[in-house]
């Protein structure tokens, strides 16, 4: 009788306690680059591929560390994000459609909030990151140059910038499309609260609305009254403000345009505040289509935020991913008439 002891044992794929990942690149004859592109799910694998890659590291017990992947594919799947806000409604939407991407790739977002366009003197991305995205930030400030001299791709949101992957609406379009819709109702009295043009960073976004705002008019032969033109400081109460400036003058306007549907609601609450009727005394009209506009049945021409952050960031994955030149893309705007604009009041 054989003792346990001497029995034979069975014979069974020898482990590998610290397999790496060229060890599974051997095993399954492919790069250590396919190998983490393969575990990780990403695409540009063949389902083929695929399998022999997870039976080679399930036969070696591979567990895959990030130190690991990071230095076998040359990548630390991370991209900085550059952002001069995060509470504001559009920002907080790009950043999420990044987010989902970035999050469906295995990659990780590192954020930094610039509002006086030093960040590359501050924060000159010291933790390495694959690519860069800067949220409407001006082609003109250091941090554009800085950047552009790590290395990695770059994606610009709102500001077509040479050798950058970009992701654009045009503002200007928008703006005349939102003024020539308060035109063709009839109104020739139309002020404007524009977004905060007295940040350090020049955003070109406001300059781009009030030039849609002024070329509307002056197609339409209406004057351009610098007085009908106040700072809404980019905010809810930035709007109330405004509107009580404008709503204060015996010449009143019929109508308003808000550059950001944020700015048009504070505008809409002092309207009301003041014992006037929209659209019936004032008609007031936005811009963005923010996630609350329909509450305030508001006017205003949409423009596709969250589907701006994860073009953008598909835009810099397929350059880290696959080698793609850089591209750049114009989403549309497009009008959304609700119940805050209508003809102007007949004044006796």
């Amino acid at each position: 009788m054989t003792s346990p002891a001497s029995a034979p044992r069975s014979r069974r794929p020898k482990a590998t306690p610290s397999a790496s990942i060229e060890d599974v690149a051997k095993l399954a004859r492919v790069s250590s680059g396919t190998v983490s592109r393969a575990l990780r799910g990403l695409p540009n694998v063949s389902e083929k591929t695929r399998a022999r890659v997870i039976a080679a590291a399930e036969s070696l017990q591979y567990v895959a560390s990030p130190s690991a992947s990071s230095l076998a594919s040359g990548r630390m799947s991370t991209v900085g994000v550059v952002t001069p806000f995060v509470s504001r409604w559009f920002f907080a939407e790009v950043l999420s459609g990044i987010e989902q991407v970035l999050h469906e790739a295995s990659f990780d977002l590192v954020l930094y909030v610039d509002t006086d366009g030093d960040l590359f003197e501050k924060l000159p991305m010291r933790r390495r990151v694959d690519a860069v995205l800067l949220l409407t930030l001006p082609s003109d400030v250091p941090d554009v140059e800085g950047v552009a001299s790590l290395g990695v791709p770059v994606g610009s949101l709102g500001v077509d910038i040479a050798g950058f992957s970009s992701v654009t609406i045009n503002d200007v379009a928008g703006a005349e499309m939102a003024v020539n819709h308060l035109i063709g109702l009839g109104h020739r009295s139309i002020a404007m609260v524009s977004l905060d043009k007295e940040l350090s960073l020049h955003f070109p976004t406001p300059f781009d609305r009030t030039s849609g705002y002024q070329r509307a008019l002056t197609a339409a032969g209406i004057e351009i009254r610098p007085e009908l033109e106040v700072n809404g400081h980019s905010s809810v109460e930035g709007g109330q403000q405004a509107a009580a400036e404008l709503l204060s003058r015996p010449d009143r306007p019929t109508a308003i345009f808000a550059q950001s549907d944020e700015m048009a609601m504070g505008v809409l609450h002092t309207i009301r505040r003041a014992g006037l009727r929209c659209p019936e005394d004032i008609s007031v009209i936005g811009f963005d289509n923010h996630e609350l506009s329909h509450v305030f049945d508001l006017t205003t021409v949409a423009q596709p935020a969250l589907r701006q952050g994860e073009l953008l960031a598909r835009k810099v994955l397929d350059q880290v991913l696959n080698g793609s030149a850089p591209s750049t893309t114009e989403l549309p705007t497009q009008l959304i008439i609700r119940g805050t604009t209508a003809p102007p009041p007949q004044r006796h």
